[in-house]
């Protein structure tokens, strides 16, 4: 699979969201996440699904929430049916009932992501494999751009893509925080094929530099294939 290049959306500028949407578009990104963050699950506050939908009316790239908020169920449907997010990821500490609330987004027509904060174990997952279409490992702590990336969360993702081929299944597996041009390799070479980029990809002399550089870099790092001893 080619490496997929997903660009957070928390470093734009909030004043121009819509016009920012609609340049990371032009520049070749394979879809967009929203990170959505309560002040509460985590310290720091981001959108609601209403800002979300009135960017999808400008922009027609996939959507990705990133939930990171305490009873998310209260809103999920929202951001599958008003904000017309396709992919929709929580944190399973979060959920009364995970198993359930990932059959209700199925039941939606979206797609089932699980996030896994570094502390938070691949036995999350384990009994879902059959429910979830992405397993999204943090390379960071939840709750703000601009954190360093953790090399030591590597073995982890190796993990998860040993246990996504065991599975059998058609599962992303997904990358947030600290991905730049000096960490993404590693990322791929782990095992990850989807790289969420936010601070660092602000940082290119373009969008569609940023998302040309880090593709190459994530499609060169696993020419070799996975080494399953990481």
């Amino acid at each position: 699979m080619d490496p997929k290049i997903v660009p957070s959306t928390l470093p734009a500028d909030f004043a121009n969201l819509g016009r920012d949407c609609q340049a990371l578009e032009r520049a070749g990104a394979d879809r967009l996440q929203w990170d959505v963050m309560d002040g509460t699950y985590v310290p720091n506050l981001t959108f609601g699904p209403d800002v979300i939908a009135a960017c999808r009316q400008v922009c027609e790239l996939p959507f990705e929430v990133h939930v990171m908020a305490d009873r998310p169920e209260d809103l999920l449907e929202r951001y599958v049916k008003e904000a017309g997010c396709e992919v929709v990821i929580c944190h399973p500490e979060t959920l009364a009932m995970p198993h359930r609330t990932y059959q209700q987004i199925k039941d939606w027509d979206a797609k089932v992501g699980v996030a896994l904060s570094p502390a938070t174990p691949l036995a999350h997952v384990e009994d879902v494999m059959d429910l979830i279409d992405m397993i999204l490992i943090m390379t960071v702590n939840p709750g703000f751009g601009g954190q360093s990336y953790l090399t030591s969360m590597e073995p982890k993702i190796t993990r998860a893509r040993l246990m996504i081929e065991a599975s059998g299944r058609d599962i992303d597996l997904e990358v947030d925080g600290g991905i730049g041009p000096d960490t993404i390799a590693g990322a791929a070479a782990a095992g990850a094929d989807v790289f969420i980029s936010g601070s660092a990809l602000w940082r290119y002399p373009s969008f569609a530099e940023g998302i040309d550089d880090l593709r190459e870099r994530a499609r060169a790092a696993t020419a070799g294939g996975v080494d399953s001893a990481s």
